[in-house]
């Protein structure tokens, strides 16, 4: 029976697997369709600009170099030039700051060159965008819900691929060996388009597939009336952004008796010198049959299906991995505890007629004589007391082969210390389960995906504060069965615990990122707004789930009872320790899923003009990372009890979310051998965000460990 179960399971695991390797690749485009008509204006906004080499984000029209926008409306849009368009809660979190431009675009027509503005730079403003030139910062426009992108081709240059967002400027060395700063003022949008489906390609709409953007850095010489490059293709003087230092100071006569003097950097002292940039733009409209409306987001994608075998080889070693330990528990449960549930059943057994025997026996033991008759002295008496004697103690001696988990059945439900701690902690843990495998089922079939731009954190943030009432639900259950008594003091606790740390932590981050004016800054308006949802909206679910599950449904009932005294533990050995046992037994789960993490990490930190978006690996590979937790747990839950230690409840949530500790320790190695972030912000933005991803992480993987390891402690003493 238990190996049908089994190769159900692994028929199950291998069905989801199949059809997630499908969806994975599945897309469902937004809303609607938006065509547009020959000569119709196109909108162009402008959002932020971002580097894989820092976390710090600013919003375009905050940088002092580039043309800020004149507050005209232009045709094809409802907004003036600067203004900001409504943005949902996860486009704020993320950082976006979207605005309307002052480029102006019209359908079909092309445009050879627009002058956008000339731009009067000081020495401070030169000096920070040489600062982001140097550190790569990169902008994102955006047309028809579409970033503007860089165009690249495969190595075997059969495919073409985007990567969001174009680069700001460059950098060369010059023939003194020093870096010399470019910043690319001229850019060339080409838009590519193709006719509408259905009935509005009929009445000659057309739908935007592409939008690439090519950059320029042109010197101000040669350049006609208007502003333009004489000759755009053969500017050959790239705009330098350099001003010569200040020949009023001369450090030799006042410094006469140093040989240091402070570099170029340090010589840019403000005194009124200011260099222009000319900022120019040119538009051209390419008719392009071969990619669909609904796949215009692929060329994103195209450079991820190089990486699609180590998706493979990282579910292929999650397989190897679980199926071995799921051997081990089938072991374990076939074998040594079906045979140690017979043997403590049938010393149960014995146990009883043991004491129906004494019951039933009036001449064994002491007896107190009647008055005035005399104790038996002859010899069959004695004899008779002697078999009775060998009878107690022929039962006592199979009472005694009675070893392990089976001497805890006394003290295996005994209620944990601070229990009113961990209650709330598998709360949030449910919680946090609701909402991982919710963006998750979503994500797979392309519901959320990037033309939902913030989607995926407004949907999570969603999903957590309905999830309040699971949450209060479980905590208020596990609270009864430990015996808790004041159900809305854990209410409280549920509802505060965990998201009020979370909120506390990005309150202080958020202090530093204000102090950078980085666009990553939340406003005091959201931080109102998430403050709402969090006591107004997710606290009363809290209070709603905890009053059903304490209140309405009760504590689970256990199959023994717990005795009065409390049974001595024998010193463990020292892999059975818990700090220990902990700690190795979360090198398992972190192995599963480590080469799918690298995927993870190189999204996040070190390609942020790409796009995450193989989630159907990603299901896979976490459905398969919670079933080697609930594996994990029972194999050491299970040694752990054979040492007759039956303090097993904080251990079974700490060992689930043991690997939480190997994911931080991996974004230290990633931090130092990988990335090339500067600055403590940037560091402190890193390991904080870290930080909160493993807490995440670990509430969420060591609520699957204490409900594996309750369900398997009630089969095993049921």
């Amino acid at each position: 029976m238990a190996t049908d179960f089994r190769l159900r399971l692994w028929s199950c695991l291998l069905l989801f697997l199949t059809a997630f390797s499908f969806t994975e690749a599945f897309y469902i485009p937004g809303w609607s369709i938006k065509s547009y008509k020959d000569n119709e204006a196109i909108p162009l906004l402008v959002n932020k600009v971002y580097s894989d080499n820092t976390q710090l984000q600013y919003a375009y029209y905050d940088l002092p170099f580039v043309c800020p926008p004149s507050g005209t409306r232009h045709a094809g849009s409802s907004l003036l030039s600067g203004q900001s368009i409504s943005l949902n809660l996860g486009e704020v979190l993320r950082g976006d700051r979207i605005m309307q431009s002052d480029i102006e675009l019209v359908m079909g027509q092309d445009q050879e060159c627009n002058v956008l503005c000339t731009r009067n730079v000081s020495r401070s403003d030169l000096r920070r965008a040489r600062e982001m030139v140097k550190e790569g910062y990169v902008a994102e426009w955006i047309v028809d819900n579409l970033p503007g992108a860089t165009s690249f081709v495969t190595v075997d240059k059969s495919r073409k691929y985007y990567a969001a967002g174009f680069k700001m400027g460059y950098k060369d060395i010059s023939n003194t060996g020093k870096y010399r700063y470019y910043i690319n003022n001229h850019l060339t949008i080409v838009i590519r388009y193709r006719k509408a489906p259905g009935r509005d390609g009929n009445r000659g709409g057309k739908v935007v597939v592409g939008f690439e953007v090519y950059t320029k850095s042109i010197g101000p010489q040669k350049r006609d009336g208007d502003g333009c490059p004489a000759d755009i293709n053969d500017a050959d003087t790239p705009m330098e952004l350099y001003l010569p230092p200040n020949a009023t100071t001369d450090f030799s006569l006042q410094y006469p008796h140093s040989s240091y003097y402070p570099p170029e950097s340090e010589q840019d002292v403000d005194d009124g010198a200011t260099l222009d940039i000319p900022y120019s733009y040119s538009v051209y409209w390419r008719e392009d049959d071969k990619i669909e409306w609904s796949h215009r987001w692929d060329l994103y994608f195209v450079n991820q299906e190089e990486g699609y075998r180590i998706h493979w080889l990282a579910i292929i070693n999650s397989l190897i991995i679980s199926g071995l330990l799921s051997a081990i528990v089938a072991m374990i449960l076939a074998r040594t505890i079906r045979t140690d549930i017979k043997t403590y059943k049938d010393a149960s057994a014995e146990e009883g007629k043991l004491k129906a025997k004494r019951r039933s026996r009036p001449g064994s033991g002491a007896r107190t004589p009647k008055t005035g008759e005399k104790m038996g002295t002859g010899l069959l008496e004695q004899v008779g007391d002697t078999e009775n004697d060998a009878d107690v103690s022929s039962d006592e001696e199979a009472l005694e082969d009675v070893t392990g988990w089976k001497l805890l059945h006394g003290d295996i439900f005994r209620a944990p210390a601070y229990g009113y701690i961990l209650a709330p902690l598998v709360g949030s843990g449910m919680q946090l389960i609701f909402m991982a495998f919710g963006l998750l089922f979503l994500s797979s079939f392309g519901v959320l995906n990037p033309s939902f731009r913030g989607g995926f954190v407004s949907v999570g943030i969603g999903l957590f504060v309905f999830a309040g009432l699971f949450s209060g639900y479980f905590s208020g259950r596990v609270y009864k069965t430990f015996g808790g008594l004041n159900w809305r003091r854990n209410t409280l606790i549920t509802g505060l615990l965990f998201p009020g740390l979370l909120f506390c932590l990005i309150f202080i981050l958020n202090l530093f990122v204000w102090a950078q004016a980085s666009s990553t800054a939340l406003p005091f308006g959201t931080l109102v707004g998430l403050i709402m949802l969090w006591l107004c909206i997710q606290l009363p679910l809290v209070y709603a789930g905890t009053w059903l599950g304490y209140v309405k449904t009760g504590a689970w009932e256990h199959p023994t009872k717990t005795t009065t005294i409390p049974r001595q533990i024998p010193a463990p050995a020292w892999y059975i320790r818990s700090p220990q046992s902990i700690v190795l037994a979360g090198l398992i789960p972190f192995a599963v899923i480590f080469i799918e993490l690298l995927f993870v990490f190189q999204s996040m930190w070190q390609d942020k003009s790409g796009y995450y978006y193989v989630f159907g690996f990603l299901s896979v590979v976490s459905v398969i990372l919670m079933l080697t937790i609930a594996e994990v747990t029972i194999v050491t839950i299970y040694i752990k009890l054979c040492s007759e230690d039956y303090n097993w409840w904080w251990h079974s949530f700490a060992v689930g979310g043991s690997s939480a500790i190997w994911v931080f320790v991996y974004c230290i190695w990633y931090y130092f051998m990988r990335l090339h972030i500067e600055g403590f912000v940037s560091g402190l933005l890193f390991f904080s965000y870290s930080f909160m991803a493993c807490v995440v992480y670990g509430l969420l993987c060591g609520t699957v460990g204490f409900l594996t390891a309750y369900a398997f402690v009630r089969r095993i003493y049921g």
